[in-house]
């Protein structure tokens, strides 16, 4: 019986230690206790803020929401981007239900513009070391604008930032120094003056520096975070997310539309390829919906059509490239200024809108032509398709006889006598009679004429 209870026991520690070399002690223990494992969302943003990154935010908070998650980590680093959509994803964290807590990581990150408001606006704010957040000074997406709309778009947005800074307990002299005169702070400069909760190095120090942490919530009501043992699940982006964000970058969006356009001129040209056209019109309509996310300055689109003009003109009257070098200028100038954007991240690359605009302009003329040539072309059938073509004298024609033209024999009626086997040219007919000349002497006159 005692050796029973030997082996027993040695069995008992055998599988402790298994437990615990496998990382599963605390949830042996949790099992003990009755208390589940404690579960932390996280988001990763790492990108500009625009309505994708919005979508994203949203659908993070209302995952944890409804997964029962003891707090939404948003582990972000963006250089700031569209002020409706920071006031959106700013207004969600607000008024989520789970508390957020926005982490400026890894080092090397940063918090920059409408991302400082984001962080402002969390239940936890952290940052790692290395990290910098702040400059978040309003500029306007659509370049100068009145002084006095300028000023009331500044004062807004400051307003915005105090509305929720003090309910936070962070310093509002601070925050709002970083709106007003674009002050950044490091970590260590954002924690000294309570702009921050905490620095951590990574997400699992971070996790155990909260735990047992009071938080007092925007409403006011105090929130006791359990986050020892937590377990971390990645909210990823879905394939639709995947796709606006790709198409919401205006390089690849405007690659997409002169790339598109050209497709849909070459399906114009040669009727029934199906192919170029299905394709085009696809790429048009994925660049225009990327652009549509994005804000656009209308005088940029007047640019552009002007562009198109211009070269249209080139190949059609003429301009010795002069006009075809006004388009593509103009065809430069609207890319580069399309989109509005308020960070240098959301700009057209101007490597990009000048390879592209030369490209097209080029492109553009050259097939113009091409088509507008083959339009004044008159068009030949039959026996008409057959003047300027070589033919070769089957017998001697003095004047007529039969000759080969194209593998065909016909009968035909010569200016001058010719020798059997000579090389003639057709240079038209009388109904089914052709009229030849030697090739010879055709040349002749083409050269001098």
């Amino acid at each position: 019986m005692m050796k029973r209870l030997r082996v027993l026991a040695v069995l008992a520690g055998w599988f402790a230690a298994c437990l615990a070399t496998c990382g599963l002690g605390g949830w042996a223990l949790a099992q003990q206790t009755g208390a589940p494992q404690p579960v932390v969302e996280k988001l990763v943003l790492s990108d500009t803020i625009q309505p994708i990154t919005a979508g994203q935010l949203d659908r993070a908070i209302a995952k944890a929401n409804s997964d029962g998650a003891q707090a939404l980590l948003v582990e972000m680093d963006t250089p700031g981007g569209l002020l409706d959509s920071m006031r959106s994803m700013a207004g969600a964290i607000l008024s989520a239900k789970v508390p957020v807590i926005v982490f400026v990581a890894p080092a090397g990150s940063r918090a920059g513009s409408a991302g400082f408001y984001l962080l402002e606006s969390a239940d936890v704010a952290a940052m790692a070391p290395g990290t910098n957040a702040g400059a978040a000074h309003v500029v306007s997406e659509f370049g100068k604008i009145d002084e006095t709309m300028s000023q009331k778009i500044e004062n807004d947005a400051e307003a915005f930032l105090r509305s929720y800074v003090a309910r936070r307990g962070r310093d509002v002299d601070a925050a709002v120094a970083a709106a007003a005169s674009s002050h950044s702070y490091s970590a260590e400069e954002a924690l000294d003056k309570h702009l921050i909760d905490l620095i951590a190095n990574d997400d699992g120090a971070l996790l155990a520096s909260l735990d047992g942490r009071t938080i007092t919530r925007l409403d006011g009501t105090r929130q006791m975070l359990h986050l020892a043992g937590a377990r971390i699940e990645v909210v990823k982006p879905t394939l639709r997310e995947e796709l606006l964000g790709w198409l919401v970058n205006p390089n690849i969006a405007l690659l997409m539309l002169v790339g598109g356009a050209l497709l849909i001129y070459l399906e114009f040209n040669s009727p029934g390829t199906i192919v170029p056209g299905a394709l085009g019109t696809l790429m048009v309509l994925l660049a225009v919906f990327g652009l549509n996310l994005l804000p656009i300055r209308y005088t940029a689109l007047l640019l552009l059509l002007a562009a198109l003009g211009l070269l249209v003109l080139e190949a059609k009257v003429g301009g010795h490239g002069a006009l075809a070098v006004a388009g593509i200028v103009c065809l430069t100038f609207g890319m580069l200024t399309l989109v509005a954007a308020p960070v240098p991240e959301m700009n057209v690359n101007p490597v990009i809108a000048l390879a592209v605009s030369a490209a097209f302009g080029v492109i553009t003329v050259f097939l113009l032509r091409l088509a507008i040539r083959a339009r004044r072309m008159k068009s030949r059938l039959g026996i008409d398709a057959m003047v300027g073509a070589a033919a070769k004298a089957m017998e001697s024609l003095a004047p007529e006889g039969h000759v080969l033209v194209e593998g065909e024999i016909w009968r035909a009626v010569a200016s001058e006598p010719v020798a059997a086997g000579a090389a003639l040219r057709v240079v038209g007919h009388d109904a089914y009679l052709l009229r030849v000349e030697p090739a010879a002497r055709r040349q002749t006159a083409d050269s001098h004429g």
